[in-house]
């Protein structure tokens, strides 16, 4: 069982509210990104994948001491192949987390800081900072292959997997093909009972324009699918998450691999069985607003299948638990390591 603020969680809701923390005045965030310099009529922004933490702090009351110890790193997965990762921390990593499709590690930065604990986070193949899969980004079985390597490279003895969206697809897999390294799973807001229907706002963002004119239509693109999400943290997802050419048009980073290996998205029906052959414990997070894709139905096919499966509902959110409760994800976490 789990504790949650003083109650034993057990398949109980998690209201969007609980004990926040207290935190203490942080510099002014101010506007993410900033124009670095003029080439030719083309303003660029300037970005320090480093320099923003105090923002996600500053937006969800955490304790602000000064800047983490963070690090990006790769790990050689195949030939001419590498996956990026950052690297939480100065002790042996306790926990590795795996972004949803079209994100990247940097999703679990108010997480990470949250929680305050050694961790590694990911960049799945073709996404953030990797290279691609070496049969398409969307390749289930290949993506948990390689994130093995890195983890038997980065973190092989941490305590949990957590796997989000596409990363809790890709945990299972992991799970299912490399047990060792899963001793305990968190998914969130995910289960082998995703399909198009459920996904389908999702897939809209996702499979919209891949390059934009300006820096503000990325922007408003995003806030017309991610209307859960403040304004602040959108910008800094994007800053993260795309790229500006020479030309001063934006890309989304995953984009650069969409066609490689196809993107029709797979069928996750036939992963139900890897949920019946886990033998670590198990924690279903599943957002309970707007844009979720885990329902009623998916919750009880997983217990069906782990009876002792903890499930913990999180009022507040939708399908990105970690960017619209994610001082509560982190608790959660938290409280499910040993």
């Amino acid at each position: 069982m789990l504790n949650f603020d003083g109650q034993w969680l057990e398949r109980v809701r998690v209201p969007p509210s609980t004990q926040p923390i207290p935190s203490r005045p942080i510099r002014p965030a101010g506007s993410v990104g900033r124009a670095g310099g003029t080439l030719g009529n083309v303003t660029h922004v300037d970005y320090d994948e480093f320099g923003l933490f105090h923002e996600n702090a500053d937006e969800f009351g955490i304790p602000w001491n000064g800047p983490p110890t963070v690090r990006r790193t790769s790990v050689e997965v195949g030939p001419g192949r590498q996956l990026s990762a950052l690297v939480w921390g100065n002790g042996d990593p306790e926990l590795v987390f795996l972004h949803g499709g079209a994100q990247n590690a940097h999703t679990w930065d108010t997480v990470a800081l949250a929680l305050d604990r050694p961790l590694v986070a990911v960049d799945l193949p073709g996404h953030g900072h990797s290279d691609g899969g070496a049969v398409g980004s969307l390749a289930v079985d290949s993506n948990a292959d390689d994130v093995a390597t890195v983890i038997r490279a980065l973190a092989p003895n941490a305590r949990v997997v957590v796997g989000m969206s596409f990363g809790g697809i890709t945990a299972l897999a992991l799970a299912a093909r490399s047990p060792e390294l899963v001793r305990r799973l968190v998914l969130v807001d995910i289960t082998p009972g995703v399909n198009a229907t459920k996904s389908a706002g999702v897939t809209a963002f996702v499979d919209g324009p891949r390059t934009f004119a300006s820096f503000d239509d990325i922007l408003a693109r995003t806030i017309e699918h991610n209307p859960t999400r403040s304004v602040a943290s959108l910008r800094r997802g994007i800053l993260h998450n795309a790229v500006q050419r020479d030309d001063g048009t934006w890309e989304w980073r995953y984009a650069r691999f969409r066609d490689v290996g196809g993107h029709t998205r797979p069928d996750f029906g036939d992963m139900w069985d890897a949920v019946s052959s886990l033998t670590c414990p198990l924690l279903l997070v599943r957002g309970m607003a707007a844009g979720s894709v885990v329902d009623d139905d998916d919750e009880a096919e997983v217990l069906r299948r782990q009876p002792d499966a903890d499930v913990a509902r999180v009022d507040g959110a939708g399908h990105s638990v970690q960017g619209d409760q994610p001082v509560i994800l982190a608790r959660l976490i938290d409280q499910f390591a040993p």
